[in-house]
Order: structure tokens, then sequence, then C-alpha cells
């Protein structure tokens, strides 16, 4: 008579693994988020707070250390650029600052490109992806996520045949989703996603390993098709 075979008991040793897993993808990203917040403060106080009289810092007026001062006065300054850069005399400032820089042949390429990057990112949120969506790339059959970011717009809309109406939508690359294609497609063609578009980016960034919960579009009043 063959003897049952008994369920195989995990041992120690695997135990001790996956609480050990468990925990540092509970612990990696709070300490990852902390490094990273201590560099940033660090590293502008570095090069804010020689620039501040010695007279007027904390630890010489009141005898106490003051970490992030740096942080303060950037900020504060970045306000107050902020502010004048509004007005007449501080738009006029900028427009003859950047004529000079428009002179000067390498300072102006990485001026420019520097600018174009900030613009970029900083954008409003006006200028921000609208929805995540779902098209067929590259052949009919392979499904891809991409994010709507408008109506085509101007000479490629005048190209492009006014029977359907275009949208132009940014197909993000995995990992990285900084890169990526802008294509113009019939919005006919793309189906709208109920994820939001940060729900989908993680989807993107993930490799398809971070699914939104469904549960909570349904209490976002989104149930998905």
């Amino acid at each position: 008579m063959t003897t049952p075979l008994r369920p195989h008991k995990r041992g120690l040793f695997s135990s001790l693994r996956n609480s050990f897993l468990t925990g540092l993808v509970v612990v990696a990203p709070a300490v990852l988020t902390i490094w990273l917040i201590v560099s940033v403060v660090e590293f502008i106080d570095s090069k804010v707070v020689p620039l501040i009289p010695r007279s007027l810092l904390p630890n010489v007026l009141l005898d106490i250390s003051f970490p992030g001062l740096g942080v303060i006065v950037f900020i504060a300054f970045t306000l107050v650029v902020g502010a004048l850069a509004k007005g007449f005399l501080g738009r006029s400032l900028i427009e003859w600052g950047e004529v000079i820089v428009a002179r000067m042949p390498v300072v102006r390429s990485i001026y420019n490109g520097l600018k174009q990057i900030a613009e970029t990112v900083l954008a409003q949120s006006s200028t921000s992806f609208n929805r995540a969506c779902l098209l067929q790339y590259p052949r009919p059959g392979l499904w891809a996520i991409a994010f709507v970011s408008t109506d085509a717009r101007g000479e490629v809309a005048g190209h492009i045949s006014t029977e359907v109406k275009h949208i132009s939508v940014f197909l993000p690359t995995t990992p990285n989703p900084t890169s990526g294609f802008l294509l113009f497609v019939p919005e006919t063609d793309v189906i709208m996603l109920e994820m939001s578009v940060e729900e989908a980016a993680k989807l993107v960034i993930s490799a398809g390993l971070v699914v939104p919960d469904p549960t909570k579009l349904k209490t976002r009043g989104r149930v998905p098709h």
C-alpha cells in the first residue's frame, strides 16, 4: 500500500526570506524617499547658505542649527522672481537677458535646451494629458496604452482627412514613459479607459505588474466597461 505524500512544509529559511522581502517592499520606498529628500535639502543648503551673509545665519544669531535654510531661501527667491517676471519691468529684464544669451553660441544652446525642458516639465495642467486610452499598435491585434493630448491642430490637421476627427496621443515606452511616439489617430480608433493618467502610467512603468483595482474605479463612480 502506497503511503500518501504529505504536503511539503516551508522551512525556516523560506519563511524568513518571504518576511524579509515583504518588509523590504514596505521599508525600501520610505527609506529611498527620505534619502532623496535629505539629499536634495543638503545639496541646496550647500549651494545657497554660503551666499547668505554670515551675520544673518541662525547658527550665528541664535547658536542653533537650522537645516533646510537654503531651501527656504531658494523658495522665497523663486517666488520673488516669479512675481517680478509677471510685471512689465520683469518681462523687459528677462527679454533683455535672453537677447544677450542669444549672442553666446554655446551658452545659447544650453540655455534654450534647459528652458524647453523646464517649460515641458513644469507645464500647467491645461496642457497635460487628458485621459488614458487603448489603441492598436504597432499592428492590428496588438494593443498599447497611450495618453490623449489634444485634438489635431494646425498644419497637421489641415493635411489629415477632415471626414473623421483626429486626436494626438502620446504612446510611452516601458519602463521609461518619458520617451515614446507622438501619433495622430482617428478618435474612433481608440478606446478611452476609465483609469486615471497616473494609474495608466504606473501600469506602463511596471510593465503590466501594477494594475488599478477595479473596486476603486467603482468607488469613484467610474465602472470599467
